[in-house]
C-alpha cells in the first residue's frame, strides 16, 4: 500500500448516497460528506493525488472537486478502465499504483486492474465478492474516508496528518 500514489472515486454511491435530487425548476442536489472531504484534502497535502471518474456529467461533481482541490476529473465515462488507463498514463502512473473505491456494476472491470479496490458496504454484491476492502459504511457516509485511513495507516501517512492535528 506504500506504493499508491492515486486514488480514484466514482460518485454516486460511493462519494454520495446515490440519490439525486431534483426539484421543480429542474436544479438536482447531492450531498457530500466532509470526513470524506476532509480526508481527501489531507491525502492531497500530503502528495497524494486523486481522481473522480463516473459515468455521469454534473457541474455539482466539477464544483465539489474544485472545493477539495482535486484536478483530475473524467466526466461520463462509458468505460472507465479505458478513461482510467488515458488519465494514469498522462500522469505516469501505473494500475500497480492506484487504488478505486466504486459501487456498482459499471466499476467491476477497473476495480479488478488496480492494486487495491474498494467499496462501501452498501455496494452491490458483485463489487462486494471482489473488492479488497470493503467499508463498514455506506456510500456518502464516510466510506471514502474510510478507506483513505486504511490507506495511509498502511503506508505512515497516518501518523503525519495526526501529528499535524496533534500539534497545531
Amino acid at each position: 500500500m506504500e506504493n499508491i500514489k492515486i486514488l480514484v472515486l466514482d460518485v454516486d454511491g460511493t462519494l454520495t448516497d446515490g440519490k439525486i435530487y431534483v426539484d421543480d425548476k429542474d436544479n438536482s442536489f447531492k450531498a457530500f460528506n466532509v470526513k470524506d472531504g476532509f480526508a481527501l484534502v489531507n491525502w492531497l497535502k500530503l502528495g497524494g493525488e486523486v481522481a473522480i471518474l463516473t459515468g455521469k456529467k454534473s457541474n455539482i461533481v466539477e464544483r465539489r472537486a474544485e472545493e477539495l482541490g482535486i484536478k483530475y476529473v473524467i466526466q461520463g465515462s462509458k468505460n472507465k478502465t479505458q478513461d482510467l488507463k488515458k488519465l494514469l498514463d498522462r500522469l505516469n502512473i501505473t494500475f500497480e499504483n492506484t487504488a478505486y473505491m466504486g459501487d456498482d456494476l459499471n466499476d467491476l472491470s477497473v476495480m479488478k486492474n488496480v492494486v487495491l479496490a474498494g467499496c462501501p458496504k452498501d455496494s452491490v454484491q458483485e463489487v462486494l465478492e471482489i473488492s479488497n476492502f470493503v467499508s463498514s459504511k455506506n456510500g456518502g457516509d464516510g466510506a471514502v474516508r474510510e478507506f483513505l485511513e486504511y490507506i495511509m495507516k498502511n503506508n505512515g501517512m497516518w501518523k503525519k496528518i495526526l501529528d499535524k492535528y496533534s500539534n497545531e
